[in-house]
């Protein structure tokens, strides 16, 4: 908990104020400008390992089986995330496929992975190696992760292509939402300034 010695400056007009303790689900704001600077999380850290796990969980399932299948004709036609990659790799629209690839795949891979790279140890009293350039990671990769976005599109897409084929929702589709709900209370309940007072408690 913040003795009320150190300083913390706000992100948004930079004033420098005080740190207080907080009692549990409390809020700090700026005396300036009401900018939030910092909330108390009770057991935050333990329950962004929980939420990261789960979601690591959920996107190989989102990964390994199919998205959606399509009926025609009593044909049945399936297709995963990493399959329509490829495909519109061997397409020619190599640039969609790097781009998909990258915001649906490799960006919340690394986002997930990167969080447990920092909470794993911390939950067992270790400290990570670099932890600063882990978080600096963070930071730039969480704007790239777009697998809102993705499932978005195939929502519109089996909806326009409802009267053409029937639609059999694959398990990756059913994952990929649960995948969103984990992965977004995960971002929120991990907590850079909770790890750093962790650390420092651990050092």
């Amino acid at each position: 908990m913040p003795d009320g010695n150190q300083l913390i400056a706000c992100h948004e007009c930079d004033l420098l104020q005080h740190e207080v303790a907080l009692p549990e689900g409390g809020v700090a704001r700026c005396r300036r400008c009401g900018g939030l600077l910092y909330r108390s999380h009770p057991r935050g850290l333990e329950r962004a390992l929980a939420y990261t796990l789960g979601a690591l969980v959920l996107f190989v399932i989102s990964n390994t089986f199919p998205i959606v299948g399509l009926e025609v004709n009593g044909d049945l036609i399936q297709a995963t995330l990493l399959g329509t990659v490829s495909m519109l790799y061997r397409d020619g629209m190599w640039l969609v496929a790097a781009l998909l690839l990258f915001t649906t795949v490799l960006a919340p891979l690394v986002h997930l992975l990167a969080m447990l790279y920092v909470l794993l140890p911390l939950q067992f009293g270790a400290l990570p190696r670099s932890p600063e350039l882990v978080v600096r990671v963070l930071t730039e990769v969480k704007h790239w992760g777009m697998v809102e976005v993705f499932v978005l599109g195939v929502l519109v897409s089996l909806v326009k292509l409802a009267d053409l084929a029937k639609i059999v929702p694959g398990v990756a589709l059913w994952s990929f939402g649960g995948l969103m709900i984990l992965f977004t209370a995960a971002s929120i309940a991990f907590d850079p300034r909770q790890i750093w007072l962790k650390m420092e408690h651990a050092s």
